[in-house]
């Protein structure tokens, strides 16, 4: 049998640094587990993690951007890191807990960076509460594809109720159920399963922040419940379809290596479809966590996006 006592070692990455500080926000009931790098008084910058991610994903690229000047804040999202588990997981829960941290750290308009889920989520924030943004970054958070055609209301109805019926099963089977433990080493690799480009010694220290050691192993401390894609009621293209709306100056960054949690959208997707005080800018050689693989270059990207270079 493992040894997961032994499992308790210090976990570092070069880089990687703590956040300043730590709270809770209430979000209408729900608790919302907040991270902080940087002085209390420097003007608030928020970064919004992607879908099974959490606030620690930034623990390198945070305190970069805190060293500039900034008051850095994160949050994980319902049901991810330490946050609390919900009954219900919807996009617009989603948008709610971000307006309760939103008005918990910032009176006026800030910056805001957002990465896959993340950046989809400030686009949809954004078009509808433009006043709360100064600037919006996205990196790789621009979903894009093609509008399924219409089809009749009798196949739509025969639709809705094949995914609802789907949704209650998934949850009847994991009301009671909990995340397969493994050793800490044995939880790196299989992340890096659907996260090839990240280094073993990233994921290891990845496990430690966003896991948890039971007795009878590691386990990721997300919602057993949660499942890929289960956003709803949300479709990818709904975000594309905002972008010509926002208003805030923006900056998309796009990869060129595909990864199975990547959207895989390219600049020619989003032709036409830029906002007028927007740019697209195509990272060679980088996957979806280019702010993870490259994080002096986004840096950099940002701080001149922002005229903070």
């Amino acid at each position: 049998m493992a040894d997961h006592g032994a499992q308790h070692e210090t976990v570092t990455y070069p880089g990687a640094r703590l956040p300043d500080r730590a709270y809770r926000v209430d979000a209408n009931g729900v608790g919302i587990a907040v991270a902080e790098w940087g002085k209390e008084d420097d003007p608030v910058l928020m970064l919004v993690h992607g879908g099974f991610d959490f606030a620690a994903t930034y623990d390198v690229f945070a305190p970069k951007i805190a060293n500039r000047g900034f008051r850095v804040v994160a949050w994980d999202q319902r049901g991810h890191g330490d946050s609390d588990h919900a009954h219900l997981y919807c996009w617009d829960a989603d948008l709610r807990d971000m307006r309760a941290v939103l008005d918990y750290v910032a009176d006026g308009p800030i910056p805001v960076i957002g990465h896959s889920k993340g950046g989809s989520l400030i686009v949809q924030m954004a078009d509808f509460e433009p006043h709360r943004f100064s600037h919006l970054v996205n990196i790789d958070g621009i979903p894009c594809k093609r509008r399924a055609p219409d089809i009749s209301e009798h196949d739509r109805t025969k639709m809705l109720a094949d995914e609802i019926g789907g949704w209650l099963d998934h949850r009847r089977q994991t009301a009671v159920a909990s995340r397969k433990p493994d050793t800490l080493d044995g939880l790196a690799k299989r992340r890096q399963r659907i996260n090839p480009r990240l280094s073993v010694d990233w994921l290891r220290y990845l496990v430690t922040r966003g896991g948890r050691l039971d007795a009878d192993g590691w386990r990721w401390k997300l919602d057993p419940s949660m499942r890929f894609g289960g956003f709803g009621p949300w479709r990818p293209e709904w975000a594309q379809l905002r972008l010509p709306g926002i208003g805030a100056p923006f900056l998309g960054v796009l990869v060129t290596e595909q990864e199975e949690m990547g959207w895989g959208t390219t600049p020619d997707d989003l032709a036409g479809w830029v906002p007028p005080n927007g740019r697209i800018e195509l990272v060679q050689g980088a996957g979806h966590f280019v702010h993870i693989e490259q994080p002096e270059l986004v840096l950099d990207m940002v701080m001149d996006f922002l005229g903070c270079a």
